[in-house]
């Protein structure tokens, strides 16, 4: 029957997965065998009003017990438990930290001894890494090879950082990732049809990309604003980190676009929820 998404284009990017609680797959990842993941909705949750159903954000507003039940609810649907999950804690940087054994369960279930991380690496089984979500990007990197995953939060700020390619990085400097084994993929996000932005913000990607890639990332409007293509602009990020485009996934829907499935800041403003993006590294009895 499906979710009810309004696709940008006819690409198979995602799976739906229709479970109580529904979430987006990628065929990509999941032929690996070696990883749980997955990208949520804001179906099948027990949250109301405004964070209706399924928030995952504990500071909007929403009543505590009701986020980490969904929580639960989202883990159990992909795979995944909450004393293994590790958050994020963003702040539009390009920080991208290494996530170890002792982290398990930080944001959820006992504090972060960390700030400002809009990225997060893993080699730990079992590990999950948490993003979080309402028209941003979300980053997903998966090494088959060296058994590595990681998550990044690239929005406008980390796009012009190049988050992206700060994970690869820190993916070759931790675990000796070859760039050219990486499945990556940009997760659901807003379009470039209904991301406009000023002006200031346009000339801070005129200064951090090639003039040859401007008319693939943004136009001016007759109004002196400019309609920024975030997609395209992490794609283009993890090619030049070295990400083959046979090893890639760019996302065919937008957020905002679906704000009745999805959560979008443009779209509802301070007043919603979050989504999140989950991934972990099967442990070794889980493999098949």
């Amino acid at each position: 029957m499906g979710l009810g998404l309004q696709y940008k284009n006819k690409q198979h990017i995602f799976d739906e997965i229709e479970t109580d609680t529904p979430y987006l797959e990628y065929p990509l990842f999941r032929s690996t065998g070696i990883v749980r993941h997955g990208f949520s909705t804001r179906l099948g949750g027990v949250s109301e009003g405004c964070f209706a159903s399924l928030n995952l954000s504990f500071t909007r507003g929403d009543d505590a017990c009701k986020v980490k039940e969904n929580f639960l609810r989202i883990g159990r649907a992909i795979g995944v438990k909450c004393e293994d999950m590790v958050f994020s804690q963003q702040t539009h940087t390009v920080n991208v930290h290494v996530v170890t054994e002792k982290e398990r369960g930080m944001g959820i279930l006992r504090p972060r001894d960390y700030i400002d991380v809009d990225g997060l690496v893993t080699n730990v089984p079992g590990v999950c890494l948490v993003t979080f979500y309402a028209d941003c990007v979300p980053l997903y990197f998966v090494d088959p090879v060296k058994k590595a995953v990681g998550l990044s939060h690239s929005g406008w700020r980390g796009t012009v950082g190049k988050i992206g390619q700060k994970t690869v990085e820190k993916m070759q400097k931790e675990y000796g990732s070859d760039p050219k084994d990486i499945l990556a993929a940009v997760g659901p996000s807003i379009c470039q049809d209904c991301y406009e932005v000023s002006q200031d913000v346009a000339e801070q990607f005129q200064e951090n990309f090639p003039e040859s890639t401007w008319k693939e990332i943004f136009y001016r409007k007759e109004n002196g604003k400019y309609q920024l293509n975030l997609w395209k602009a992490n794609e283009l990020i993890l090619k030049e980190a070295g990400i083959t485009e046979e090893h890639m996934a760019v996302t065919n829907v937008c957020t905002r676009c679906n704000s009745r499935i999805l959560y979008s800041h443009r779209e509802m403003g301070e007043r919603r929820g979050n989504l999140c993006a989950f991934l972990a590294l099967k442990r070794e009895e889980e493999l098949e």
